[in-house]
């Protein structure tokens, strides 16, 4: 097979449309048309079909179309071999949750925009489970998901998981609340606020997973009582919520009047990030350039 015509399969199954791909590599529809038509000689099955107006990938073309992600990787890091002064280039699109975005994701950006213009990065927010469905789906290259020592991610096959980071975290509690002494052991701090409520993530279960475990080993079932996304909400819950919560927030964070940090140390409660790609697919040199950066 031709891979300038896998080119043209792999863009189709991003854009979904064959004057979106005719824009993007700067041609024609008819050449797309005819393309993918040659291309579906050489595959021996169909891989479009009609859906209304436009056209969508058949399974087999949706098969092929994975296919052609790693071929194209693999005739990248061939040219980058026989090539090593080359300069990476091409659009790495890139998953993850708002606090990797801003630690890791922002400062690579501002060193490719000096140091490698021609690597273009597209960011989205996303949970770790939405960030790791769309790199399973090809929607993205590059997924930024964390999980909890005490809740750990189950494992891929399919995926590759660099560690970018560990951060411990606390328990976020209510100043007036924080005053008696508990020393750091985790279970003692959990029973003492059992009759509060408890606030957990809204988007990712991993939080609440562990809530549930410590709590359970304290001696109690937690009443969740809100759910939250936004770090800064679960603060503002805590201080002028309209009944005493509490909730995990990272052990370093700087907080605002009315929230205290206790520190959870026997046992620690640490949060792990990381940086998944498709197996095979972080030789491709922009994405193995931007992992890189993430990962040092």
């Amino acid at each position: 097979m031709d891979t300038r015509r896998l080119r043209f399969l792999l863009e189709l199954s991003r854009h979904g449309s064959m004057r979106a791909v005719a824009d993007v590599l700067g041609t024609t529809t008819s050449t797309v048309s005819q393309q993918m038509a040659v291309l579906a000689r050489e595959a021996g099955a169909p891989l479009l079909e009609p859906d209304g107006r436009r056209v969508r990938l058949t399974p087999a073309g949706r098969r092929l179309a994975e296919h052609a992600v790693t071929i194209l990787a693999a005739v990248e890091a061939a040219r980058a071999d026989l090539d090593p002064h080359a300069e990476p280039a091409g659009t790495v699109r890139v998953a993850g949750f708002a606090t990797a975005v801003r630690r890791s994701v922002l400062p690579a950006a501002a060193r490719l925009a000096v140091e490698h213009p021609q690597v273009e990065l597209r960011i989205s927010e996303y949970e770790p489970h939405e960030a790791f469905a769309a790199l399973l789906a090809d929607d993205v290259d590059l997924a930024l998901t964390y999980d909890y020592d005490f809740a750990p991610a189950n494992a891929d096959p399919a995926v590759t998981m660099s560690p970018l980071w560990t951060s411990r975290w606390s328990l976020a509690v209510p100043a007036a609340d924080a005053a008696a002494e508990r020393g750091e052991d985790t279970l003692a701090v959990f029973a003492a606020f059992h009759d509060h409520g408890w606030i957990v993530n809204s988007r990712n279960s991993a939080d609440e997973d562990v809530v549930r475990r410590l709590a359970s080993m304290a001696g109690f079932t937690p009443r969740v009582t809100h759910r939250a996304d936004s770090l800064e909400l679960v603060e503002d819950l805590i201080a002028t919520g309209p009944a005493p919560a509490v909730g995990l927030l990272p052990a370093d964070r700087q907080t605002k009047p009315g929230v205290a940090l206790l520190p959870l140390a026997a046992p620690e409660v640490r949060q792990r990030a990381f940086a998944c790609t498709r197996r095979g697919r972080e030789v491709w040199p922009p994405l193995a350039l931007v992992l890189g950066l993430l990962v040092r």
